[in-house]
Formats: structure tokens, sequence, C-alpha cells
């Protein structure tokens, strides 16, 4: 029998639960299998903390005292789909109808404090299983029985879950110990969830944050991206610089906590890029970006300055320059990201995001040629809508004329890419002659000076817009003849 909760349910709370359990009929059926067989069945984790939030899903954690084998003896012939990767770790995963299910047996886990991975122990009961779960929170369990189900919470989650905080089962220390990664976790459900890391979880990581180093980049990439795209990543990136732990693994960030931004004197590039992280997050929800949350624009937003630190120059009479940090930033955004094994794709659209960012305030003051514009859109490329909201995202002045004035160009020069792209296909950019007509104008065959004509005729087209074939014929030859 589980033990029962802390704080009785409250009547809205059990409706929450009763809603959960009727939610997917699968459920029923699968407690009638392992109970007929004499094994427990419980929800536990995401769903039943979402549940009590007010929020249900389609994937589902359970936990059973039924070792792996029994597990799918149990499910044969019954689930749609069956996956047995994680048998390792005691997990079979299956699929009925739309729903997923991971069913986990009971673990005690051991681990080695040189080791990423636990040495997987089963174990003989709920509650055991639930005292190594990572957060109090995550250690609540809705037993399924033949008349309808049990609430456990051995370790008070409702009560923490009330109150916004974020406790371990056992001590801290114990927890993050036996896997490390928790503590990623912990920032994470901050971001997510709205929570506060209790003194004792921030005093332990705080301790512990070297401990990071043995898990895989693979693992500390997905937490991270996880993070920045929660509800509230700021305070989730506060906890992992006020710990030390994105010293670990995201240096970059702390590092701008020291260098002051020339633009706004009363605040530093950290708070800075912080404040720019919210302010595309709130672009990002206002422009309806299909891809929200959106993990590369929040990256590049957080990345945004961090060529600064190196690039601080101090002038006479007390200036602080930062040239070509854009440029330097974006070499140092693909260098951490290849670190944390990000795809090829997303290392590329976040980079060129980071180079991009100061390009729209190189054009001066709005008096933006066509030829600049054409230039902007080819640059950004397929990151055309991403540059946009990290451009005015990167407006953080408390002067209000001047954040007029600057939204006032921006909503400009986006009239201008609208209006030629209408005139111009911007979208696809191209000369007004390819490789054969080149080719076939000039009598030559393939190779390294069709590319240069390519090239000088793309540059034409930038400049001056569509020119028609024939009028692109004529200019062709004539800087053919000028190259002879």
């Amino acid at each position: 029998m589980p033990t029962s909760s802390s704080a009785p349910l409250t009547e809205g709370q059990r409706a929450r639960i009763d809603a959960l359990v009727a939610s997917e009929p699968a459920l029923a059926e699968l407690a009638r299998r392992f109970g007929d067989a004499g094994n427990d069945l419980a929800i536990v984790g995401g769903p039943v903390r979402d549940a009590l939030m007010g929020r249900l899903g389609q994937d589902w954690d359970l936990t059973t005292n039924a070792r792996p084998d029994e597990v799918d003896r149990l499910i044969s012939g019954w689930a749609d789909a069956v996956w047995d990767v994680g048998r390792e770790f005691g997990t079979i995963a299956l699929r009925k109808g739309v729903a997923h299910f991971e069913i986990t047996t009971f673990r005690s886990d051991a681990y080695d404090a040189s080791s990423r991975k636990p040495q997987v122990q089963f174990g003989d009961s709920l509650d055991g299983d639930l005292s190594r779960r990572d957060f109090t929170v995550n250690a609540m369990a809705v037993l399924l029985t033949r008349s309808g189900w049990e609430f456990a919470d051995p370790h008070g989650g409702l009560a923490d879950l009330e109150t916004g905080i974020l406790r371990t089962p056992v001590a801290a220390g114990i927890s993050f110990g036996d896997d490390p990664l928790r503590m990623m976790r912990a920032a994470r459900f901050v971001a997510q969830l709205g929570f506060e890391a209790h003194p004792e979880v921030v005093a332990a990581i705080t301790a512990m944050a070297d401990r990071m180093d043995i898990v895989s980049a693979e693992r500390v990439r997905d937490e991270l991206v996880k993070l920045i795209c929660g509800d509230r990543p700021v305070p989730g990136l506060r906890l992992l610089v006020e710990t030390g732990l994105a010293d670990v693994t995201l240096p970059e960030l702390p590092a701008l906590k020291l260098e002051s931004d020339e633009h706004h004197r009363h605040k530093d590039v950290y708070e800075h890029s912080l404040t720019v992280l919210e302010q595309a997050i709130e672009l990002e929800s206002a422009r309806e970006l299909p891809t929200a949350p959106d993990a590369v624009l929040r990256l590049a937003a957080l990345l945004h300055d961090i060529g600064k630190p190196k690039t601080r120059r101090f002038q006479p009479g007390g200036a602080v320059t930062f040239h070509h940090h854009d440029v330097v930033g974006a070499k140092i955004a693909r260098k951490r990201l290849r670190a944390l094994r990000f795809s090829n794709d997303e290392v590329d659209e976040i980079a060129r995001l980071v180079e991009l960012h100061l390009r729209f305030h190189g054009y001066g003051s709005g008096e933006w040629t066509d030829s600049a514009v054409r230039r902007y859109v080819r640059d950004a490329g397929d990151q055309l809508e991403r540059l946009h909201i990290l451009t005015r995202a990167d407006c953080t002045t408390r002067n209000q004329r001047k954040a007029a004035r600057l939204q006032r160009i921006y909503d400009e020069l986006e009239e201008r890419i609208s209006v030629l792209a209408e005139q111009e296909e911007l979208a696809s950019l191209r000369p007004d002659l390819d490789g054969n007509q080149i080719m076939q104008i000039l009598g030559i065959g393939p190779g390294r000076d069709v590319g240069e004509a390519y090239k000088f005729l793309l540059e034409l087209r930038l400049d001056q817009g569509p020119l028609g074939t024939d009028a692109a014929a004529e200019a062709l030859k004539s800087w053919w003849e000028a190259r002879r």
C-alpha cells in the first residue's frame, strides 16, 4: 500500500486526478492486466504533477513492481507497438492508440562516483521508487486499483506544488550525487514551472557544480533546450549562473556579468542579454512564430553579445568599445554549440543570427537603398523572420524617444522588404542568367570563370534589381571583355 499524502487532497485536486485517470481509457485495461497478475501499477512523476496543476497530456510514465519480462508478457498482443530499448534500465515503452506509455520497474539505483549511468537495481516498493525521484513534485504517484485509485505522496510533493518550492525527496547532496544532471533539471523546472529552488537545493548545486563534468554533452544540451524553451527561462538561467553551474555548462553566460555595455551604462551585458531574451519571447508570441517556443531564436538572443568580453577596448575619456563583437561572438557561439552537440543546422542558424544582429544598425538612420535591403534579405536567408525579432528585441534602452525611433525605422525596413519582395521575388534572389546561359554567351565550358561570372551577375542583381535577360547578357559581355 502506498504511503498516504502528507496533506489530504482537496475536492478540486481529487477531481483533477479523476480527470487524469479518466482521460485515457487504456489505463483501465492496463490496471486490470497488471492487477490480475498480482502486480501494482501507478502513474508517477510528470503526469501526476501536471494533472494537479490543471494540465493533461498524452504521454504517460508508469511504474510497477513487475520485472521487464513480466511487463512484456502482460502487454504482448494488446499494445499497438512496443519498444524495449530501455529494458536495461527496466523500461518498456508502448503505444496504444494515440497514447504513449513508459512502464518502468520500481528502481533503487546506485551510482558510481565517476559514472554517468546508474548501476540498475530493481526495487520492491512504490515508496522506495519514489524516494529516488529527482524532486518531491515528481515523487507523487496515483496507484491504479480495481475500484479506482489511491494517491501516494510520501515526501510532501503536494505541499511543495502548492507553495511552488523545488525540493529533493532525500538530502539534495545525496540526490545530486546520484545523478548530477538533476542540478540542471532544477534550473529547468524553475523555468518551466515557475518554482523557486529550496535553499538546500541551491546550496547543494553551488557545492557540487563541478560534478557536471561527468555528464555527457548531449544530456546537458537537452536540459538546456528544455530550460530555454520554458515559460520563464530567465529565473532558470539565473540559477545556473548564481550557483556556478553555468561555469561548467555555458561559461560564456556568466562571463558577461563582468562587462559593461557601451550603450547601457546602468546595466551590464549579462542583464542586457537576459532582457533581450525576454523581449524575444514576447515578440515570438506576438508575431505568432510557427516554431514557438523557438530554441534557435532564444539561444541566439541569449548569446548575441558573447563576443563582447573578447572585444572590449577602453578608449581615452573612459569610453568602451566592442568592435566586431558580432563576428567574434558568432565564432564563440559555434564552438560552444558544437561542444554541446547541437546539430550542424542549429549551429549554423544560431551563429548566423549572432553575426547579423548588428547589421540593421550599420545602415544609419533609415536611409536604406534598394541594394542595401536586398543584401540584408540575402544575408539573412531563411533566418529573416528570426532576425527581425532578434533585432527588435535587442533594443533595451530606457530612452523612450530613442526606442520609438528605432522601432519606426525597423518598421520602415520591414515595409521596404515587403514591397521589394512583391516586385522582385526577394525570397529567391538569383542572377538574371543561369550557369548554362553564362557559358553559352561567353563561349566557355564549366569551370572557375563561370563561378566568377555568376558572382558578378548576382552582385549586379543586388545593386540594380532585375535587369532582364538581354540587359544582363550585355553587362556580362562587358565584364568579360574588361577582364581579358
